[in-house]
């Protein structure tokens, strides 16, 4: 069965380009596209879409609203594209459950390997543009979260997930963590999912967030 996509940027050429490139994919199909937030909303709705490639910065309504309300409402996966590796909205789209986000002069094969990796569950977290982002999130949130996210929140956990979620917040793969705990993936996966579900989380981006903002790990450590 292919993934389905939905591509969502104000730019026709741009828009365009992304659409042929995922279209040429044997297990890639391009059900609909739009030129504003609006429209984005409007086409996951009608088409029910794996993964949405949703531009920052549009008319009528923006990414990041849009990005709310697709997450909020579906089951939709969210990558975030921009021409800036430092917007502030792309931090705004990581709480409002983006999966991760792409520049918008992204090779073609890492354009097609990003949407395969969020179908399947997983988030953009390899880039070194994005640990850098999630890192200067926690600075500028850190002081807001106090209030509503403490250390206790990890009680829930158990000493190995904690362990588990200490690693996917430095950025390692599932078949890393494998590796240094001498365990299987699939027991990896696991331990990811009792993680999530316990912390009442959505992805792995939100497990890394949760994981600097509680002080588990901490910027360049």
């Amino acid at each position: 069965m292919s993934l389905r996509v939905v591509v969502a940027d104000d730019q026709e050429l741009v828009r365009s380009g992304f659409s042929m490139i995922l279209d040429a994919q044997p297990d890639i199909e391009v059900v609909a596209e739009a030129g504003d937030g609006a429209e984005a909303v409007a086409a996951v709705e009608r088409h029910a879409p794996d993964v949405l490639l949703l531009d920052i910065r549009m008319p009528v309504m923006d990414g990041l609203e849009a990005a709310r309300r697709v997450c909020a409402g579906s089951a939709c996966k969210v990558v975030m594209l921009t021409t800036f590796d430092l917007d502030e909205y792309v931090y705004e789209a990581l709480y409002a459950g983006a999966s991760g986000f792409l520049l918008k002069d992204v090779r073609r094969d890492d354009l097609v390997h990003a949407v395969r990796v969020v179908a399947a569950g997983d988030s953009l977290l390899a880039p070194a543009v994005t640990r850098r982002l999630v890192a200067d999130l926690v600075r500028r949130r850190r002081a807001r979260a106090a209030e509503e996210v403490t250390p206790g929140r990890l009680d829930v956990l158990t000493a190995r997930e904690v362990e588990v979620l200490r690693m996917l917040a430095r950025g390692l793969t599932n078949a890393e963590i494998a590796t240094t705990l001498f365990v299987s993936e699939h027991t990896v996966k696991t331990h990811v999912s009792n993680v999530l579900s316990k912390l009442g989380l959505r992805d792995r981006v939100q497990a890394v967030i949760c994981a600097y903002e509680t002080g588990l790990v901490t910027p360049g450590s």
